[in-house]
């Protein structure tokens, strides 16, 4: 306790001759003061910037498949979500306002359309819902600690993208 006590008497100089003199070697060595203007300082930064190499980005690398299934599970994520919200408020301002949207009348709209824009709807819907259910289970696999590695993150992928393409056409054409 008493060492304890000494050691940090020493980190704290009590002499105010020790404090001043140590105040003006830091102020002489590191701090290096320049008066200017507002005005100047961001003219300053301007120039500093237009030196700044540029980075390459994506345009470096190699596009890999984790980066394809990865940016098409946070797309479909949002689409789905903002189709799942976007029916949720027209089914409640139908029953609200009586606008007459309701299940019978969306299936009945859907039949009139002709057979091509059937299956472009259906697949529409169906492939990105797949695409997302598939890269969840692909997420809770790894979650779990399996297929964490590189010939494990590739077979998984490559599973999703099979999976979403018999599954999505499956429910596209039947």
């Amino acid at each position: 306790m008493l060492s304890t006590r000494l050691g940090l008497g020493l980190l704290k100089p009590s002499n105010k001759f020790l404090t001043l003199k140590s105040q003006q070697i830091i102020s002489k060595r590191f701090i290096n003061q320049v008066t200017t203007t507002h005005e100047r300082e961001q003219e300053i930064l301007t120039q500093q910037r237009k030196n700044r190499p540029s980075s390459p980005h994506l345009t470096i690398y190699q596009p890999q498949l984790t980066w394809y299934v990865s940016s098409l599970h946070r797309v479909t994520g949002v689409l789905l979500a903002g189709a799942f919200y976007g029916v949720t408020v027209a089914y409640a301002a139908g029953d609200l306002f009586n606008l007459g949207i309701d299940s019978n009348s969306i299936a009945s709209y859907f039949q009139s359309l002709s057979t091509p824009t059937q299956y472009a709807i259906k697949a529409t819907a169906a492939f990105p819902f797949f695409l997302h259910a598939a890269n969840g289970v692909r997420h809770l696999i790894w979650d779990a600690g399996k297929e964490l590695t590189m010939k494990g993150v590739y077979r998984t992928g490559y599973s999703v993208l099979a999976f979403t393409a018999v599954i999505g056409t499956f429910y596209t054409f039947f």
